[in-house]
């Protein structure tokens, strides 16, 4: 092995140095540092972009066995709330590995269960883009990845239209999209666009699918809130009871809709629609999204419940105690 820098790293695009670095660490078994030497480095970017290839795709990681505290959680979430299934994976010592730890054991999940024929609904965020990118490849026919809510003019990279493509590229399905904002600028607007016939088609397919993936946010921790809402409407929800939301739909503790204008400007599927689809699982941990998830499950809205085990514990709780 040469004491220097290989010099023809520095002309690999990004990904093909982030393809290397993966290489050398899991199958050449070289240390984080051995390989910042060896491709003239530091140790901290070999660190990060192994991270980055795990949330790109590049690393797909295979766990045979399933931890056995996590299984009698998944137990107990299916008996509390009457779950057809549960996931629960060990959570990360960092809480910014949560996100890519709930997508891996979604989409363990989820291959088995994806087959030609399907059609599957899909919403957005940093968790769906985790599950997409935990997902094996392979052709299927007759598939369709249908997106159940509107978009944002920006945050591209864990929009609809990027996460029903990527998701759709893997199995080689077809693909079906609201072509129209997340929020309409007034429920009269947002009746007229679901009126033209491309986004109602898409409406009633969202309807149809045999599973819908979905995540949720709280009012502190939201795409929603982070990029389609002004702070007056934040406070406005807040006010009126609001846990959270899913669908781009604010719910309260009971996992009702609140009585706020913007309930009334989304593009999406209802989540009332929800109950009729066999299979929605919902996607999603952390402290702060504990009382949305508990609103979402209480209100008979999720069957499927993909989460980590910390969150789980806290779900428990909180039924336990009646908080």
């Amino acid at each position: 092995m040469t004491d220097r820098p290989l010099r023809f790293a520095q002309a690999d695009s990004r990904e093909d140095f982030q393809t290397r670095i993966a290489w050398y660490y899991y199958v050449g078994n070289m240390t984080q540092q051995e390989i910042a030497d060896l491709l003239g480095t530091s140790r901290n970017r070999v660190n990060r972009e192994l991270s980055a290839c795990r949330e790109n795709g590049i690393i797909r990681i295979s766990i045979t066995r399933p931890v056995g505290a996590c299984v009698a959680a998944e137990e107990a979430l299916k008996d509390q709330f009457g779950l057809d299934n549960a996931i629960v994976v060990p959570t990360p010592r960092r809480p910014e590995d949560l996100r890519a730890a709930i997508g891996f054991g979604a989409a363990g999940y989820l291959e088995p269960r994806i087959h030609d024929g399907m059609k599957i609904g899909v919403g957005w965020g940093r968790t769906t883009r985790s599950i997409v990118h935990s997902l094996t490849p392979r052709p299927l026919r007759n598939i369709q990845i249908i997106s159940v809510l509107g978009g944002l003019s920006h945050c591209s990279r864990i929009n609809t239209f990027e996460i029903v493509s990527d998701f759709a590229d893997l199995f080689d399905a077809d693909r079906h999209f609201f072509a129209a904002p997340i929020y309409a600028s007034t429920e009269e607007a947002r009746d007229v666009l679901l009126a033209q016939d491309a986004i109602r088609e898409t409406h009633e397919l969202a309807k149809t699918v045999d599973i819908a993936i979905v995540t949720t946010g709280d009012l502190s921790d939201s795409l929603i809130i982070e990029y389609g809402m002004t702070p007056k409407e934040v406070v406005e929800l807040d006010r009126a009871g609001a846990v959270g939301d899913v669908l781009g739909q604010f719910v309260d503790s009971r996992g009702q809709l609140v009585d706020h204008p913007i309930n009334r400007r989304a593009v999406a599927l209802a989540i009332n629609d929800l109950k009729a689809i066999p299979s929605v699982m919902l996607a999603s941990g952390g402290a702060s999204k504990i009382r949305v998830m508990r609103a979402l499950l209480g209100a008979g809205l999720i069957n499927v419940l993909a989460t980590d085990e910390a969150t789980a514990e806290a779900l428990l709780a909180a039924e336990t105690t009646g908080r």
